[in-house]
Order: C-alpha cells, then structure tokens, then sequence
C-alpha cells in the first residue's frame, strides 16, 4: 500500500486542511473576545446570559450558509461554540431528572450544549425546586412523550411554579440493548424503566423471549446495574454505554421508531419574540367556571383572534369539587398582539388564570 507521503497531492490538501483549522481556532477566539465584551454589557444591564431565542438564529444563519454539511451537523457544531462562549459569561447550572445517562441529560445537552454545570435531580419536583431556590439557573423535566402521553407530575409542578417556560426541547427516544460484551448471549434479566420496558415489548419477545423483565427507576440505573452483571442487559441511550463501560448488542429496539420525548426548559426570565421564520409557542392554564358551555366559550375567544391551539391538556383541581385546570399550547408569542388580546380575554372570562411562558417552539 503507497503511503500517504507517495499518494500524489494529498500532502498539499493535509497543508491546505492545517490552515483551514489554524483560521476555524483564530476566528472561534475572535468570536470569545466579543462574547467577553457582550457579558460586560449583560452584567451592567442586568439581562440574562442565556437567550434561546437568540441562539436559535444563530443556529439556523449557520445551518443556512453552509453547503457541504446538512443542518443537523452544522448545530451540533455550533450548539458548542455557543455553549463554550456562553461559558466565558457564567456557567449555567441546569436541574434535570437524573441520574447521568439519560434522555433527561440528553435533552440538556441538546439545549445547553456540554459547557454547563449539569445538577442531575432524583425526582421531578426537586428539580423545579433546584431552579425555583436558585441553586441552578434552569430546570429541563418531560412534559409529554409521543407514546406514553403526558407526565402528570410535571403539569402539577406548574401549577404552582414561580418559574416561566423559556424553551422545549423534543428529544428522539432510541432504545438500545446494552451488555458488557457486546451480544445477547447469556442475558437472563434485562433491567429498564417501565416505560422503556413497555415500549420495547415487541422486540424483547422475539429476540430475548426467556428473558426476567425487571423494573427500576431509570434506564441509567439498568445500566449500572448490567455494568455490575454480565447475566443482565439494559434499555438505554448509547451515552448510558459510554458512562457505565457497556456495548450495544442492538440498537433501536423501540416497536415505533417515531417515540419522542418533548422537554420544557425552565427559568427565571421570559424570552423575547423570534425572528421569523422561527416560531414561538406559549403555554397558560386556566380553570372555568362550573356552566354550560364554559369551556367552549373560552376556546373560542382564540379562535376570535385566529390563534391557533396545539394542544389541550386537563388535570384535576384536587380541590374536591370535580373541577379541572387546562392546560394550552398555542402558536406565537405573548408579545404579538392577537396572542396578547387573545390570552387577556381568556384571563376575564377564566376562574383562574396563569400564563406560563412564550417561548422558541423546537423545530
């Protein structure tokens, strides 16, 4: 085989590749020198150093100027520059449902990029209660899985959070088996989430039919546990397989390839409106009065300013009274005006009303 030195022109296109990077490390450093300058000026002014709106067109004007790689690729890239600059004005602290490994972290990572100080929480409503107490800056927690519906515990928390919704992230959820060896073989017990349990039936019934189905309180806990024992596999993300030293012996055993998980990010401050093309979404809650009608009537007070409403969820009130709070999802931001007027009719004809955040929608 002709080494590389021989391979006729390759030697120059090596040369021309080290000047490309010298410039991508020189033009990186010139973009941190403006971002110190920027976090100067947040620091007199007071406003917060994370804007999703903002690094959503930062996002898409990268993704729009290039044309070798696909967008996917070009967000991955910039998703840490952008964290690593946000760095350089304060490092975030983000709660999430932990432990380390799962789609929780994923979502975080997704949304903060790695340069943050991730605080992994064993429950839903500590990490409300990490944000809300300020001992993190951002709260990530599931509000809702393409699947298994909505996490009831979540529309709970907001009911009386103090917290605003400043962001989604929407998170593929791919199963994969994971083992210390890499294959099937000698797997008896397979530990998981009941949920991943749940949506990997099909798949465990054919191809580990013998197998004990055990349930615990995370997929990363599975994980630890198959690190510990090479008779016990794990559902689990691939990041689970770098964190606890296992291998895949199948990826993608979810029976629907299209399962999501859809993340609120939560925080102190409210976003501004997005730029167009970009989207916004804004989400409320509201409780009715208990007649006739009452709760068409409020719906069509947004159907009056043509907002259009993504989703309508209900919960009980718990106030024993068989009553209800709804929650809606609706396009557009608080600062347009027919959401605006819509929302402020909604709040006079409502028993009770909070608005819980405008916010980038996730593409």
């Amino acid at each position: 085989m002709a080494s590389e030195k021989s391979e006729p022109g390759l030697q120059d296109l090596r040369q021309e590749i080290n000047r490309i990077d010298g410039d991508i490390v020189r033009l990186i450093d010139e973009r941190a020198r403006v971002v110190r300058q920027v976090g100067e000026l947040k620091k007199h002014s007071g406003a917060p150093v994370f804007r999703p709106e903002r690094e959503n067109v930062v996002l898409k004007r990268a993704a729009d100027a290039s044309k070798e790689l696909p967008a996917a690729s070009v967000h991955a890239i910039f998703r840490e520059i952008l964290s690593s600059c946000r760095a350089l004005e304060e490092k975030l602290r983000v709660a999430y449902l932990g432990p380390r490994g799962t789609f929780s972290e994923m979502a975080v990572l997704s949304r903060f990029g790695s340069a943050v100080r991730t605080e992994p929480c064993t429950n839903i409503p500590d990490a409300f209660r990490m944000a809300e107490n300020r001992r993190a800056d951002y709260a990530v927690v599931p509000i809702e899985n393409s699947t298994q519906g909505t996490v009831s515990i979540t529309f709970d928390q907001l009911l009386s959070t103090p917290l605003t919704i400043v962001g989604e992230v929407s998170v593929p959820v791919i199963h994969n088996l994971l083992t210390k060896n890499g294959t099937l073989e000698g797997i008896r017990r397979v530990a998981a989430h009941p949920q991943a349990l749940a949506q990997c039936r099909g798949w465990l019934s054919e191809h580990l039919p013998g197998a004990e189905l055990s349930s615990v309180s995370s997929n990363a806990e599975g994980a630890r546990l198959a690190s510990l024992d090479p008779a016990t596999g794990a559902i689990a993300a691939l990041r689970a397989a770098d964190i606890y030293g296992l291998e895949a012996a199948a990826e993608g055993i979810q029976d629907w390839a299209g399962n999501r998980t859809r993340f609120l990010v939560l925080g102190h401050e409210a976003t501004h409106r997005s730029s167009p093309p970009l989207r916004d979404k804004t989400t409320f809650e509201f409780s009715v009065r208990n007649k006739a009608g009452a709760l068409f009537e409020v719906l069509e007070l947004l159907a009056r300013e043509h907002v259009s409403m993504t989703h309508l969820e209900s919960r009980p009130a718990r106030n024993g009274a068989w009553e209800y709070n709804f929650f809606v999802d609706v396009e557009g931001h608080i600062e347009d005006e027919p959401v605006r007027k819509a929302l402020s009719a909604v709040k006079e004809n409502s028993a009770i009303f909070k608005f819980l955040g405008s916010y980038p929608a996730a593409e």
